[in-house]
């Protein structure tokens, strides 16, 4: 790793990110063509004395192209891209995945990330609590990082909440993945899989009407445009109006995305994606005094600063040919530009000596972003005598700007029990304003190779150029880094029999620092087995597993404040199912344990437990269909309970959550053919706990929740 630090006045004048990027993303189909194509000039070899087999393809675009098609239909999913950017049978794929494919989002109405991820071994969620400005959940107990296709977006934390209706499924690997995706935790990535066009009519339309005034309307469909299916389109949108369960608040959204793709032959694809996300919220509750216990719509901030506010425009450009004889190319680009900014005023400080009066602050925050990102690569599959190989080579660049500011001012104090709002803070000049300007390049290999259809062997190296500047905007001052790093992974899987398989993996993760720091490692080692029964659809999965981050900064969820720890060390293991048992009934259940552990020898917070990691957790969702009889139509019956343990909140770990179990719950009645009435609770029985809580106030776990939908599709 090289690193080089330096401190300078102000920025030069350049061409602003986003006209260069627009130029670069015009130019991504070119970009991504002109490599393939040279290469497949000597793709075939003339001449040579060894013929090597053609593995079969997965499809247009090669064996670098991921089949969803049964998404929508099953909760069971048998290849993801998640371990890597190749489409891999899960049962082999040497790592722990789930998959949530759209059909389990829709079946239990997940309308958040969080709500998605809720029923996913090793995954915490709303610790947070009434905190909504983010997607808030943990993998094996770090925060992960994101992709959407392949393509880096960052991390949950301080990110954009995404719309899950935008994807045909959501990708959770367990573990480390910098050789693969890039930057990453050692806990845990996500990938996020779009929505594209497809070769035939589809579609559906629904509303949806609920809880806090929740008023919803969404469409997904496409056809062709063309009579030879060579061009076809996509529109999804969703539209909503809404409050949050908190006095004073709004949860509006405007989502709408459209893909066109053209396939001039059979062996090659090229897609465009624009999607416009708007959301218009609140930054969460603002808490509740602590010793107190108010329903969960009292509200102790300010209604005139208490908002949250995204926008964002992203253009995507998926391109994937296949040039026969086992080779093929992809190239994934994509243009995002955001804008958001929260404000609210937050309780900082309950009193102790019998007064009902609680200090109050006002805090937010206003961010514009700029990212382009492009990856591109070729896949070389083959088989000679018994062994099958499947070798991916590729490069990505990822160009990221930000400015960012902070706003903090007093509040006046607030008594809970005649409250009174005093109004907001009017102007505020920021008390922290810098500008981010991040660049990374990389190349990297990934290779698999199977022997007699029974071991197979899989390994992946990745260097990453990182290139890192911050400009302290109110001082002028600038801090600056170069780094590179090389991270591997390497696993193995042996399929004992066609349905069951174990498998040992170590894999390596790397995280971009602050400019003038070094980067977060981590590394891991896991031991699992897999099992997908010929009997009925199904995916068990067991896994023990080590690993450990160093070189980290973690800011204590009490006081807010950075705190610097040498290492920290999580193991655990899980189990997860996900089974389809018969036509009525399927089967969603996880378990995951972590010993988490905090290892810095003399220091203050030696042997203690990270924060957020609760040592136990546990979840189960069940559906049984009702077949119709008659006039009387389908109906389908959902039930699914969520078991939390206890965790702390402070690095210190002298305040902590609480453990509970909350249920959810669905039903659904077919009404035609093509038409359903669908009716989902989460949190059913009302349960409250606090699920965070710092120096100053406690927040609660989300409330109960009830929606009701209406659904045509064709």
């Amino acid at each position: 790793m090289n690193m080089d630090i330096d401190q300078t006045g102000p920025w030069p004048t350049r061409l602003p990110l986003r006209s260069r990027n627009a130029f670069l993303l015009g130019c991504t189909a070119f970009f991504a063509l002109t490599p393939a194509l040279s290469f497949a000039q000597d793709a075939v070899p003339e001449g040579d004395t060894t013929v090597l087999e053609t593995i079969v393809a997965h499809g247009a675009g090669g064996g670098s192209v991921l089949n969803t098609d049964e998404d929508s239909k099953s909760i069971i999913a048998t290849e993801t891209t998640g371990a890597g950017k190749m489409p891999t049978d899960i049962l082999i794929a040497p790592a722990s995945v789930s998959v949530i494919t759209s059909k389990e989002i829709e079946e239990r109405a997940a309308d958040t990330i969080e709500q998605v991820v809720q029923y996913t071994a090793g995954v915490v969620t709303d610790f947070y609590g009434s905190d909504d400005r983010y997607d808030y959940f943990d993998i094996r107990g770090f925060t992960p990082y994101t992709y959407r296709d392949g393509l880096a977006i960052g991390r949950t934390f301080a990110g954009v909440r995404e719309e899950p209706y935008a994807f045909e499924r959501i990708e959770v690997l367990k573990g480390a993945s910098s050789s693969s995706f890039g930057a990453a935790e050692p806990g845990g990535s996500v990938n996020y899989v779009t929505k594209t066009p497809k070769s035939d009519r589809f579609g559906e339309v629904y509303g949806t009407g609920g809880s806090f005034s929740h008023k919803e309307l969404g469409f997904d469909f496409g056809d062709n445009l063309t009579a030879d299916e060579t061009l076809s389109y996509r529109l999804t949108g969703k539209f909503q109006r809404s409050d949050a369960e908190y006095d004073y608040s709004q949860d509006d959204e405007n989502f709408v995305m459209g893909g066109v793709t053209w396939r001039p032959t059979d062996a090659t694809s090229l897609t465009f994606i624009f999607d416009h996300l708007d959301k218009d919220g609140v930054p969460g509750s603002g808490g509740h005094p602590l010793g107190t216990d108010f329903d969960r719509d009292q509200f102790f901030g300010e209604p005139d600063y208490y908002f949250s506010e995204t926008n964002r425009n992203s253009y995507s450009v998926l391109f994937d040919h296949d040039f026969g004889n086992g080779l093929s190319f992809s190239s994934n680009a994509r243009y995002s530009n955001l804008n958001d900014g929260f404000g609210s005023a937050y309780i900082g400080s309950t009193p102790t000596d019998g007064s009902t009066v609680a200090g109050r602050y006002f805090f937010g925050n206003e961010k514009s972003t700029d990212q382009f990102v492009i990856d591109a690569h070729l896949v070389y599959e083959a088989s000679l005598d018994n062994v099958e190989s499947r070798t991916l080579f590729g490069a990505d660049y990822n160009k990221y700007e930000s400015d960012s500011a902070n706003f903090y001012a007093p509040a006046p104090s607030i008594d809970w029990e005649d409250p009174i709002y005093s109004g907001g803070p009017g102007a505020m000049a920021p008390y922290a304003s810098t500008n981010n300007d991040q660049q990374t390049n990389a190349i990297y290999l990934q290779q698999d190779l199977t022997f007699f259809d029974k071991l197979t062997v899989s390994f992946g190296l990745r260097n990453d150029w990182l290139d890192l500047s911050e400009t302290n905007l109110l001082a002028g001052t600038r801090r600056a880094g170069n780094h590179r790093e090389f991270t591997t992974r390497i696993g193995a899987s042996y399929k004992v029999t066609e349905e069951l398989a174990p498998y040992i993996s170590y894999a390596e993760s790397a995280a971009p620092p602050a400019a003038g720091s070094d980067p977060t490692t981590g590394k891991q080692y896991e031991v699992g087995i897999k099992y997908r029964p010929d009997a009925f659809p199904a995916m068990f999965t067991a896994s023990v597993y080590d690993l450990t981050k160093g070189n980290i900064t973690v800011f204590d969820q009490v006081t807010y404040l950075p705190q610097t720890v040498e290492k920290v060390r999580h193991r655990g293991f899980e189990l997860e199912a996900k089974a389809e048992v018969t036509n009525n009934i399927s089967v969603i259940a996880a378990y995951s344990y972590i010993d988490s552990k905090i290892e810095e020898p003399g220091g203050a917070n030696d042997g203690n437990r990270l924060m957020r990691v609760p040592k136990n957790m546990a979840s189960v969702w069940g559906t049984y269909t009702l077949e119709g009889d008659g006039a009387r139509g389908d109906m389908l019956f959902g039930l699914g309970a969520r078991y939390t343990d206890a965790y702390y909140t402070s690095i210190t770990n002298t305040t902590s959550s609480e453990s509970a179990v909350v249920f959810d719950a669905a039903f659904t009645y077919k009404i035609q053919e093509n038409t359903t009435f669908q009716l989902n609770v989460n949190n059913l029985f009302d349960e409250k706990h606090v699920a965070s809580k710092d120096s100053g106030a406690v927040y609660y776990n989300p409330g109960r929740s009830i929606l009701a939908t209406l659904r045509q599709s064709w």
